[in-house]
């Protein structure tokens, strides 16, 4: 697991991505000094209280696209030296909301790589549906 907590150290490479299972990213990120967070998709109201709780956003946070972008280029209440994210079922969201999602997670990880921190959104994707790069290259 050391290359691929060396590579979720990397504010080079964050960004979003897929992998076929949630076990080798939980190990790699175990222990480690970056802050982690399991997060269950599901519709968009559930979705948004569920990334809320999970990363203990400020009783401000709104509940849109845009709050959850505002929250997530700051995440100033979460001493880190990075941030990952699983999100798992996300056959649970519609399309248009999956889409929305994704870019909202690519511009905070777009921000935390010019910050010179890390930030990965990874998606558990066994059967490989959303147009992600892969976390890692699986034997």
């Amino acid at each position: 697991m050391g290359k691929l907590l060396e590579r979720l150290k990397d504010p080079a490479r964050s960004g979003v991505y897929r992998v076929s299972r949630a076990d080798e990213t939980v190990e790699a990120v175990r222990g480690s000094e970056l802050s982690f967070a399991i997060i269950p998709i599901s519709e968009k109201t559930e979705l948004m209280q569920t990334i809320a709780k999970a990363l203990g956003f400020p009783h401000w946070f709104g509940g849109n696209w845009d709050a959850l972008e505002d929250c997530l280029t700051d995440l100033s209440w979460r001493e880190a030296a990075g941030h990952v994210l699983l999100l798992e079922g996300s056959q649970g969201l519609p399309e248009d909301d999956a889409g929305i999602l994704i870019d909202v997670l690519t511009a905070a990880a777009e921000f935390w790589a010019g910050q010179g921190k890390p930030f990965f959104a990874v998606f558990v994707d066994p059967k490989r549906v959303l147009e992600l790069a892969d976390l890692f290259r699986e034997a």
